[in-house]
């Protein structure tokens, strides 16, 4: 008896609603591409505790199947020509969860960015750049090497870049660009008078102009990125 003849997903064909599912996405993408594609798309993965809990899941299954949400949008943005996408995965806020949900989005970043940098289909077949963008400093060691191997492997690439923000908010980074500045008076190389907002912008970790999304909701980048959609 097959896996068919007891109902299980065949590995040969598509479920009719995988076939649906797939023909609307490729209709969603081809309607997309008649119009403007922005340069640069970021997304705040929010909302995986309040789903897991709404399906009576584990937490940690909830922040996993975020993860692979995201690489099915990676691609997406892929095919409709996106050059940037910055994802808002890990505030500065969340180290005050439980130690134990901390430690298993440490984890589970870890294992995901291994399993970037060994799968190559996003590396070096798509030449997706990887960039982390934060204070690196607060997260474990062991994620740290990764984080360094993982830009140094990617960082020849110009196809898409993505910009992945741990340990990071706006405030944060508005604190350490003004804190440079500072420190470049400090030193003799600016003037009191030359700190104005181009060189603040100038000391950001981040200034590129954003189309941003909260699951489902367009939305300002208020708590994840310093420089915000302008028009």
């Amino acid at each position: 008896m097959s896996m068919d003849d007891l109902g299980e997903p065949s590995k040969n064909r598509l479920q009719p609603s995988s076939w649906l599912m797939q023909k609307v996405q490729e209709w969603a993408l081809y309607a997309l591409k008649q119009g403007a594609i922005p340069k640069h798309i970021a997304f705040i993965m929010d909302g995986n505790r309040r789903y897991a809990r709404q399906k009576s899941m584990a937490v940690g299954y909830g922040h996993s199947l975020g993860f692979e949400r995201l690489r099915l949008t990676l691609d997406w943005c892929l095919n409709l020509g996106v050059k940037m996408v910055t994802v808002y995965a890990f505030s500065l806020e969340n180290f005050k969860r439980s130690k134990d949900e901390v430690d298993y989005l440490m984890r589970l970043c870890k294992a995901k960015l291994e399993h970037l940098m060994t799968e190559n289909e996003l590396i070096e077949k798509h030449g997706v750049r990887i960039n982390i963008i934060g204070d690196i400093s607060r997260l474990p060691r062991d994620l740290q090497e990764v984080v360094g191997r993982i830009v140094t492997k990617s960082r020849k690439n110009n196809t898409l870049v993505l910009n992945i923000a741990l340990a990071y908010t706006s405030q944060h980074e508005i604190t350490e660009a003004v804190k440079t500045a500072s420190e470049g008076v400090k030193r003799g190389l600016l003037e009191q008078s030359d700190v104005d907002e181009h060189v603040i912008e100038q000391c950001l970790l981040y200034r590129e102009q954003t189309v941003a999304y909260r699951c489902k909701t367009y939305c300002n980048f208020f708590q994840s990125l310093a420089r915000y959609p302008r028009g």
